[in-house]
């Protein structure tokens, strides 16, 4: 895919135009990301309050007994979404995807551990550590570039 952007002195807003051969799921999709208004705040309640949590002090989220907690720098919180609502709202250049059940912050990562057969364990700055399932070991290998 090509990107090419114009500054334009009297542009008065920015303005998006995509060139295809045919529409394809690629097209939908970016097209897709590019007209939805869905907010990016996350929240959780920890002591019966609700609070904002900030992207960058999330750690994990991840799924458990019918919960979805977040895990952050202050603290772990019950969130109300979804994983898969979750993902879609997270940077894609910071969080990734590592089983069915959890999402991880990139940035959080102390370091991977491959000594395992056929998984991935991962150690978290705080100490904390869980495992990539064999699902998405590829996939993680692939961003890892290696």
């Amino acid at each position: 895919m090509q990107i090419e952007v114009r500054i334009d002195s009297s542009c008065t807003e920015p303005k998006i135009i995509v060139m295809a051969a045919s529409m394809s799921e690629e097209i939908h999709n970016l097209v897709k990301r590019l007209s939805e208004n869905s907010p990016q705040i996350i929240s959780g309640m920890k002591d019966d309050k609700l609070e904002v949590l900030e992207q960058s002090s999330l750690i994990r989220i991840y799924a458990s007994a019918g919960k979805v907690l977040a895990v952050t720098d202050h603290g772990e919180y019950v969130v109300r979404s979804r994983l898969y609502e979750l993902e879609e709202r997270l940077d894609r250049n910071r969080f990734v995807r590592i089983s069915n059940s959890e999402i991880i912050n990139l940035k959080k990562v102390k370091n991977f551990d491959l000594s395992f057969t056929g998984t991935i364990c991962v150690i978290f700055l705080n100490g904390t550590v869980t495992y990539v399932s064999r699902r998405y070991v590829a996939k993680i290998r692939k961003i890892l570039g290696i």
